[in-house]
């Protein structure tokens, strides 16, 4: 029985040692944590539970038969996040690259299946160099298994990505699939081919960095949702996103107690808005302002930044927040913001999360590179997923809904549950000014008379009266009572019952 046990003992060191004491050193030195230290940040102290420490690989070519280390490049099990159930898969940069193997896989999608059998997110921790090129068709295999559980846990468990090293090929496409990816600036990349391939087909030069880098991806191409400096500010502020999640789509999202009353009143949101209607201001300030003690976790915060969305609490349970921006772009919609904000809303619907909506949208971005790429369709993604949502939707306006950007904002005609304004709401088809061109066109040499039907239009339409007429505006709210109808209406909301049609599924105008 003692020799057993140290037998055990040995192989659980020599799998703890991954690629050897070298391989550790190297991964130290460019800044990066090894497997086991990323897990150890992540999860509580003394709960994670690991599986297939003993698995190797089966390939016998090209000298592999000689090379096999116990664990093969990925470590799997589950633990606990401030006390919540994860399951956790961090790839092993210092064992072959961390390159995927068909037993790699098997022990990625074996966390994966308990994941979705016993409703818990799954985080995986992504540093490998790509397919094991030695395993040819059978890594690509790996890889295909691995994306087949992708998609079926969509909707059914959150899966987070971090992207804690280079990611290529088909090692893009399973973090692509799942809910969010964050990146660390300078030692994570993304891409689908690497530079040297981007030269010899297209003859550009570019580094990784700009090709695939974690600023490229949060800023240019909205593939990543956030950027952090190093592997700990990552894993820490990943143990903060997560305790905003439920743990499936059966649950609602988790509760957490706060000292902060709903009741509270905000009197600087009186003087929010500016006089001139043209004039920017910072609709982050309100959002801080009215949410649970000021905590709100921004998703894409360096890209389509015309539009705000994350998490935050009400009454101490979870939240999405949408926003229009209007120190960007005025707060149009365009291309880049439609589709941030539609993933963002069909993911708060997917898990129970109700929806806040904060309107203040001049309309969509009119000129040919919008429309040659596509606004009609991208637009429709944001409509179609408000359209679709059945969780509580609670929205604000606080300024400019014009025009279809005003249905598209979670309107009352799109199953809005409770739609509120502010008294400097201006609820129509456009602004005074631009209307009153159209309609009085013949008038447009006399300044007076274009002066005064100006005035009767914004008089009769540029405010929030004729919607609360029909009903399409719950009610006209004063700006320091936000916090309080907001937290009513979702307490109100807590026990909604909404279904669509059956369906196989939608077809959403991707």
């Amino acid at each position: 029985m003692q020799d057993i046990n140290q037998r055990l003992e040995d192989m659980r060191d020599r799998a703890r040692l991954g690629g050897g004491a070298k391989r550790i050193e190297a991964q130290h030195k460019k800044g990066k944590l090894t497997a086991r230290e990323r897990i150890d940040l992540l999860v509580d102290p003394g709960s994670f539970e690991e599986w297939d420490m003993f698995v190797e690989h089966r390939s016998v070519d090209f000298g592999m038969g000689e090379q096999k280390v116990p664990g093969d490049g990925v470590v799997t099990g589950w633990g606990t996040v401030n006390g919540r159930l994860v399951f956790v898969y961090s790839q092993d940069f210092t064992v072959f690259g961390g390159s995927l193997s068909e037993a790699h896989a098997e022990k990625i999608c074996k966390v994966m299946d308990q994941a979705m059998k016993v409703g818990a997110p799954v985080i995986g921790l992504n540093d490998s160099g790509g397919a094991r090129i030695q395993e040819g068709v059978a890594s690509l295999g790996g890889y295909a298994e691995v994306f087949q559980r992708n998609v079926l846990a969509s909707g059914v468990v959150p899966q987070i990505s971090a992207i804690m090293g280079p990611c290529a090929g088909g090692a893009v496409y399973s973090p692509a699939m799942t809910d969010f990816i964050f990146m660390v600036k300078d030692s994570s990349y993304m891409f689908v081919t690497g530079p040297d391939v981007v030269k010899t087909v297209t003859h550009e030069t570019v580094t990784a960095e700009d090709l695939g880098g974690a600023v490229t991806h949060t800023t240019k191409s909205g593939v990543a949702d956030e950027a952090f400096e190093n592997d700990v500010e990552m894993l820490l502020q990943l143990r903060r996103f997560i305790d905003f999640l439920p743990a499936n789509n059966k649950e609602k999202p988790p509760v957490r107690p706060t000292a902060d009353e709903a009741d509270r009143p905000e009197l600087s949101l009186d003087t929010l808005i500016p006089d001139n209607p043209n004039k920017p201001y910072d609709m982050k300030e309100l959002i801080y302002k009215v949410v649970d003690e000021g905590d709100f976790f921004e998703i894409q915060p360096n890209y389509a930044g015309n539009i705000i969305v994350g998490f935050a609490r009400m009454q101490g349970a979870t939240v999405g927040i949408v926003a229009n921006q209007p120190m960007v772009l005025a707060g149009c919609l365009d291309i880049a913001s439609s589709r941030k904000a539609a993933r963002f809303v069909r993911f708060c619907d997917c898990f129970n999360i109700p929806i806040v909506t904060l309107v203040d949208v001049p309309g969509f971005l009119p000129g040919t590179s919008q429309e040659f790429n596509g606004i009609i369709k991208h637009g429709a993604k944001l409509l179609f997923a408000y359209a679709e949502a059945t969780v509580p939707k609670v929205t604000l306006i606080t300024r400019k809904a014009y025009g279809g950007a005003y249905d598209v904002m979670s309107s009352k005609h799109l199953r809005g549950d409770v739609n509120y304004a502010w008294p400097t709401s201006e609820i129509a088809v456009m602004g005074p000014k631009g209307a009153v061109e159209i309609i009085f066109r013949g008038d447009i040499g006399d300044a007076e008379k274009i002066e005064a039907r100006t005035e009767e239009y914004r008089t009769k339409f540029a405010n929030p009266f004729v919607a609360a007429s029909r009903g399409y505006i719950d009610d006209i709210i004063k700006p320091h009572n936000t916090r309080r109808r907001l937290c009513r209406a979702l307490a109100m909301l807590r026990d909604k019952e909404l279904a669509n049609p059956w369906k196989k599924h939608d077809n959403i105008p991707l």
